[in-house]
């Protein structure tokens, strides 16, 4: 079965290839473009990029009501554990966990990382090896040259590439980052959330790359 991919607003995405669900950064609940709530999730895993709110999201309610393994930075696996979750895969940039479906590499993002005031760790972008398909999802990051190298080591198929400034790269800085990473197909993500995000997405033209601007429900499948 080819990779579906499914956009749950903002930052979200679940990626199912018929045996395994991963969600990623799912934030729902508060989330005002959102079109699912924290209980119409199914999945078999969920991994996050980092704690800030707008991705940490509704982690602890679905893990409990699915029974998910939570892929995460060491630290964010550590207050998971707090709140009673024992399916935890921690890890940090750099290092690459195998897991049913495949496998999830952290990589580096420039940003911070926090969830009510308590340090999460560094934040991360995650490479998602899936279904036959790889994704590289950057997480909220600004950029930087290293996502060349990124592209040469793990050859993505789709890019998710955070486009809203701001709090990460605007269209433009977004723009190198999909030539740099050299996917395939860009989606833009992080923008058009909230007013200080808003971002017009036909600004996001890297050359070369297909772009493909989801809303809120929408789902593709990697050939």
């Amino acid at each position: 079965m080819p990779l579906k991919i499914t956009f749950l607003g903002h930052a979200g995405f679940l990626l199912d290839d018929g045996e395994s669900v991963l969600a990623i950064d799912p934030f729902l609940t508060g989330n005002p473009v959102a079109t699912m709530s924290a209980g119409d999730i199914k999945c078999t895993h969920i991994a996050l990029t980092h704690g800030h709110a707008d991705h940490f999201g509704d982690t602890v309610a679905i893990a409990k009501a699915n029974d998910a393994t939570v892929i995460g930075a060491f630290e964010i696996t550590e207050y998971l554990g707090e709140q009673g979750l024992s399916k935890l895969e921690p890890g940090n940039p750099g290092g690459r966990i195998d897991l049913p479906f495949g496998s999830v590499a952290f990589t580096q993002a420039f940003h911070s990382s926090s969830y009510e005031g308590r340090y999460m760790g560094m934040p991360c972008g995650l490479v998602v090896s899936m279904g036959g398909a790889t994704v590289y999802h950057c997480g909220d990051t600004a950029l930087f040259s290293d996502m060349k190298l990124i592209g040469e080591l793990h050859r993505p198929d789709v890019a998710c590439i955070p486009i809203g400034d701001r709090f990460t790269m605007g269209p433009q800085h977004a723009t190198k980052a999909a030539e740099l990473i050299g996917a395939a197909t860009a989606i833009p993500i992080h923008f058009n959330t909230w007013p200080p995000i808003e971002q017009d997405a036909s600004a996001f033209q890297p050359e070369g790359v297909s772009v493909r601007v989801m809303q809120p429900g929408d789902s593709w499948s990697v050939a």
